[in-house]
């Protein structure tokens, strides 16, 4: 952010912090932030206690790098939530789920895990019901495995370090050095699967969503019966898949 002097006031600079942290592409610390802010050093410190009392901001466990806090995240989502912001949003879905004739779903990261953000449903008889809200695990999910990939490698390796690769079904991925040559395949395609991976019986796919300056902020996926597709029959539906996703970046 560059240096301004109208954020002279308490209340700016608080929102200027915010906006450092929030938007940074993984932990940043106090040092940063008086790099790129015109504040005054006591006057960062000061603020950051207070922004941590209130819980707008978190720590990582080395204590120095700030991240965005729950009670800001729950702001976050709710904002995302709001049904004047969500109507765009859920057009592209619906438009998604009419072209390729399956269940379409946002989900984004959320600590740990994944979390089912809006999803438009197929009219099949036969589908999987995941409602929004739902959390799953990142190591055998489509866009769980494309956050991994996508993430910073610092940040990728500490969150492996928590994860129990869980069997979920015979072919879950378990063994972390499988998981991590996987992810550097998935990076490289900027495209993830899961096949029958969480749950037997059905395929996805998931692409990136981004944010304006590069970085990813959620996933698009398709997912479907085993017996309706394959893999590869989801994969004919990736370009589009794309031109959606491109078009979501302005709604998110």
């Amino acid at each position: 952010m560059s240096k301004d002097p109208s954020t002279n006031t308490t209340l700016l600079r608080a929102i200027s912090l915010l906006e450092e942290i929030a938007t940074a592409e993984h932990g940043i610390s106090a040092a940063d932030l008086d790099r790129r802010l015109d504040i005054p050093k006591p006057t960062i410190h000061r603020l950051l206690k207070q922004l941590e009392e209130q819980q707008l901001v978190t720590r990582e466990l080395d204590g120095r790098h700030l991240l965005p806090g729950p009670r800001l995240h729950r702001m976050a989502m709710g904002t995302l939530a709001n049904e004047s912001l969500k109507a765009p949003r859920r057009q592209l879905l619906e438009r998604l789920a009419g072209e390729v004739g399956e269940t379409c779903n946002l989900s984004l990261l959320d600590g740990h895990q994944l979390l089912y953000y809006d999803r438009v449903e197929t009219n099949w008889p036969v589908r999987i019901q995941l409602t929004p809200g739902s959390r799953l695990p990142l190591h055998c999910t489509a866009s769980g495995k494309l956050f991994l990939a996508l993430m910073p490698p610092h940040r990728r390796r500490a969150l492996l370090s928590t994860l129990t690769l869980d069997a979920h079904t015979p072919y879950t991925i378990t063994s972390l050095s499988t998981l991590e040559e996987h992810l550097v395949q998935i990076a490289r395609d900027n495209l993830s699967t899961d096949n029958e991976e969480f749950i037997q019986g059905m395929v996805a796919i998931a692409v990136p969503i981004f944010d304006q300056v590069g970085h990813m902020q959620a996933t698009l996926a398709v997912h479907a019966p085993r017996l309706r597709h394959s893999i590869a029959s989801l994969l004919e539906w990736a370009p589009l898949m794309r031109q959606i996703a491109s078009e979501l970046e302005e709604t998110l």
